[in-house]
């Protein structure tokens, strides 16, 4: 298997406004409708404070496998804010010791609406991740995995299917 790339750029087009997928980020009671259903905390200044919360089913899960995750799964600091076109923080996930104990990553989220086709937005996530092999590996996903290990790309096809329908991934059906 080969080493994860210490750039990861992953891209979605929604067909939506980009106040609403800043939102979709930004806001706590829209980052529990999707992906991991980790609620996101934001200081949305230079300087402001990120964490994300693990959720009970996250504790349940660990209870059940003979482990425990702490209550903040993941931190950071915010760098650049410019609502609703870019954010821009450092990030560092907790969950796992390993991941835990690798420097803290850089995670921008670009947030453009399309001059050729209005009503759809570009999403473009773009993950720095020198010196962090674990937290790369963990963030590109397997392509096995039908949901957990799906990283970015999963994350990114969650909102979108959110934000269109209305309904997350794992809502449907």
């Amino acid at each position: 298997m080969s080493e994860p790339q210490t750039t990861q750029v992953y891209r979605v087009w929604i067909k939506t406004t980009p106040e609403k997928i800043w939102t979709a980020i930004t806001d706590p009671e829209w980052t529990v409708k999707y992906g991991y259903a980790a609620p996101s905390f934001y200081e949305l200044r230079p300087g402001g404070a990120f964490r994300a919360a693990a959720n009970e089913g996250m504790h349940a899960y660990a209870k059940e496998n003979g482990f425990t995750i702490p209550d903040t799964i993941g931190d950071g600091e915010v760098i650049e804010v410019d609502p609703p076109r870019l954010l821009k923080q450092t990030w560092r996930m907790l969950m796992d010791p390993t991941t835990a104990a690798e420097p803290f990553t850089t995670l921008t989220y670009e947030i453009e609406e399309l001059k050729s086709q209005p009503g759809v937005c570009r999403l473009t996530i773009t993950h720095e991740l020198t010196g962090a092999p674990a937290t790369a590996t963990m963030v590109a996903g397997s392509p096995l995995d039908e949901a957990g290990g799906g990283g970015w790309a999963w994350m990114l096809s969650d909102l979108k299917s959110l934000l269109e329908t209305g309904a997350a991934m794992s809502d449907v059906g």
